[in-house]
């Protein structure tokens, strides 16, 4: 019996809803150019008549069945499919879109996070069943479509984790909604790789201890689990139960960086040639530093092979600076490791845990 001092729980049952956007990038362009409509529509660098060095940023679902998707090199999509419109990359625009989609469903919140340029949790306010969550879902995709004329897929689910995946079941344009009691019979039969955190190499180790199934993943002995991944392991059982204790919630403050990158016309391990390239991205960051008056902390480099293998090394320095010379010496001390190794595409610089700079602050490098 409760003492009449205990203190009783009140707390309803979270009903969380992903909202993914459907080819986003692809989309607006074909919102832009109608005359694109119902065509594969490629979104990346110039394919360049299949000699073309960048990749695909995003296709549409009709250029989806030519087998092409991100992160593919541009010019392999090119040859699965020449004929297909190609575009460049318009992130200005995308950004604008996304910002007012995201102020579509803050209206619709009680609780909101946006997860990326594309896509959003949130806690809908005034919902007490998965029957109104369904009819709020329905409202915000009306909303977008009528607002900014683009579809959207929505997943509803007593988490983050559920949504999330329901959210993917129908696209595009889709509505799955999982009440409660129907979670492992929903998550049961899928992949392991439907699971969010569950990349290429870690389905490939549980393939290789027979686990390909969802299912079988949370009938498998957690000791097992816990031997091969480690914390990973527990993680692993517990979101195959369709446990997730994730909370829907603004991050405290946006992850800010600046970054350039920029790929070879050819591949070179010339280190006179890449060192150059790296000065001139350097200063580039350099500029953006003082425009927005940030000061730094991290330098990150990305160097990416002629294999599309990519690596990023960072360091952290010793104070807050925004100082190009230590932006240059640290990017040609990471940069040292892949000297002389195999040819390189693409370099990347950048700075991050930024601050605002104190508009009397001064530095030395002022002078």
């Amino acid at each position: 019996m409760l003492s009449h001092t205990q203190p009783i729980n009140t707390t309803k049952k979270q009903i969380v809803l992903h909202v993914d956007m459907d080819s986003f990038f692809a989309s607006v362009e074909v919102r832009e150019h109608p005359e694109l409509k119902g065509l594969p529509v490629v979104v990346g660098s110039d394919p360049n008549g299949g000699k073309g060095r960048g990749v695909v940023s995003t296709c549409s679902y009709e250029a989806r069945k030519y087998g092409i998707h991100s992160a593919m090199p541009v010019s392999q999509a090119y040859k699965l499919c020449p004929d297909a419109a190609f575009v460049p990359v318009n992130m200005k625009l995308y950004a604008q879109v996304s910002a007012n989609i995201m102020e579509i469903m803050r209206g619709f919140a009680e609780k909101f996070q946006q997860f990326s340029v594309d896509e959003a949790f949130l806690v809908p306010v005034a919902v007490s069943n998965f029957e109104e969550a369904a009819i709020i879902a329905l409202r915000i995709k009306d909303e977008i479509l009528k607002q900014e004329r683009i579809t959207c897929s929505v997943g509803v689910g007593p988490n983050k984790l559920t949504a999330k995946i329901a959210s993917k079941f129908q696209k595009p344009d889709g509505l799955t909604v999982i009440r409660s009691e129907d979670v492992q019979e929903f998550l049961s039969p899928l992949d392991v790789s439907k699971i969010p955190g569950i990349g290429g190499k870690t389905t490939e180790a549980l393939k290789l201890m027979g686990i390909t199934k969802v299912e079988e993943l949370a009938n498998c002995d957690i000791q097992r689990l816990s031997e091969r991944f480690g914390k990973m392991g527990l993680w692993m059982k517990q979101v195959a139960h369709g446990l997730d204790f994730s909370e829907v919630k603004e991050w405290e403050e946006a992850v800010k960086s600046i970054s350039r990158s920029g790929t070879f016309s050819e591949d070179t391990n010339d280190p006179v040639k890449i060192a150059g390239f790296l000065e001139l991205l350097a200063e580039s960051v350099h500029r953006a530093l003082l425009k927005d008056r940030f000061l730094f902390k991290v330098v990150t480099l990305k160097v990416r092979f002629e294999d599309f293998s990519t690596y990023t090394r960072s360091k952290t320095v010793s104070v807050w600076t925004s100082d190009i010379f230590v932006i240059k010496r640290v990017a040609m001390q990471l940069l040292s490791e892949f000297i002389g190794t195999r040819k390189i595409r693409l370099v990347g610089l950048g700075v991050s845990r930024l601050r605002e700079r104190n508009t009397r602050q001064t530095l030395i490098t002022d002078f």
